[in-house]
């Protein structure tokens, strides 16, 4: 099956501040120290390699005291160049939202949405074709679907996570293409497996072993699909899809339980 890359705009911020200080999921442990000289050279072998595929990056500037900013992607949610912001779930990363919003207002995004309820941006909300696909049961609270779907006129669909390891959906489930995505069931409640057999009878079902290494924390262009190199058994299915797998080493920032998705927020235009 051939399969057509589409360019993408993505926002990135770099993680100049990166360290982990508390502990707000089971991967954050302070315990272990972060090389932050190799958590920023992983970050721009991402960046660039983005570039290389043909993709824009733009670049969110990293604010002192929040070193979480690194996982641009929690902060918010962009479809049709409207902007759903983010209202963070921990006192920790709450200033996050603001940065994001002044940094859309700031570049000629004019349709902006301050959230009543808390998301966690495209941590819990993932867009396919059809649908958007929102994760709740860690952070993002139910009543943010309902707004979600209120703001972008687009069918919103919940699933309850239930591993404390995959807090966020894009831990646990990647939008592929349009109509195609790759997940942990075990991440998801009884109910919710179900729904995502009946939306997606033919999805990529990962093991156990890819996704402790977070390789559900991966983005797809509709070819290329870029994600954490341990997830070594997702190459060969992917390959036999039709996609081209790209490993990338960010082994420091997963220290603060994040990988490739987790850095990239896609500016949908």
């Amino acid at each position: 099956m051939r399969r057509d890359a589409t360019p993408r705009r993505y926002l990135m911020c770099p993680p100049e501040h990166f360290k982990v200080t508390y502990s707000i999921n089971p991967w954050m442990d302070p315990a272990k120290p972060v090389d932050l000289p190799l958590a920023l050279a992983q970050w721009e072998d991402l960046r660039d390699r983005y570039r290389s595929l043909g993709h824009t990056v733009e670049t969110l500037d990293p604010r002192p005291g929040l070193p979480d900013m690194v996982y641009a992607a929690n902060g918010a949610t962009v479809i049709d160049g409207r902007v759903l912001g983010a209202r963070f779930a921990y006192p920790e990363r709450a200033a996050e939202a603001e940065a994001h919003l002044e940094w859309f207002r700031a570049n000629g995004f004019t349709d902006v949405h301050e959230p009543s309820h808390i998301n966690e941006g495209e941590g819990d909300f993932a867009v396919t074709a059809d649908w958007i696909l929102a994760g709740r049961g860690f952070r993002s609270s139910p009543l943010s679907h309902d707004e979600a779907q209120e703001f972008f006129g687009r069918p919103v669909i919940g699933l309850d996570l239930v591993d404390p390891r995959y807090y966020h959906l894009d831990t646990a489930l990647c939008v592929l293409d349009a109509h195609e995505v790759m997940y942990y069931p075990e991440a998801f409640s009884p109910g919710s497996r179900a729904v995502l057999r009946r939306l997606f009878p033919d999805a990529l079902i990962a093991t156990a072993q890819d996704a402790s290494v977070l390789g559900m924390n991966a983005v797809s262009d509709g070819r290329h699909v870029v994600l954490p190199q341990g997830a070594t058994g997702l190459f060969g299915p992917l390959r036999e899809r039709g996609f081209e797998p790209i490993g990338m080493d960010l082994g420091e920032l997963l220290k603060g339980g994040g990988s490739v998705k987790c850095c990239t927020l896609e500016l949908r235009a």
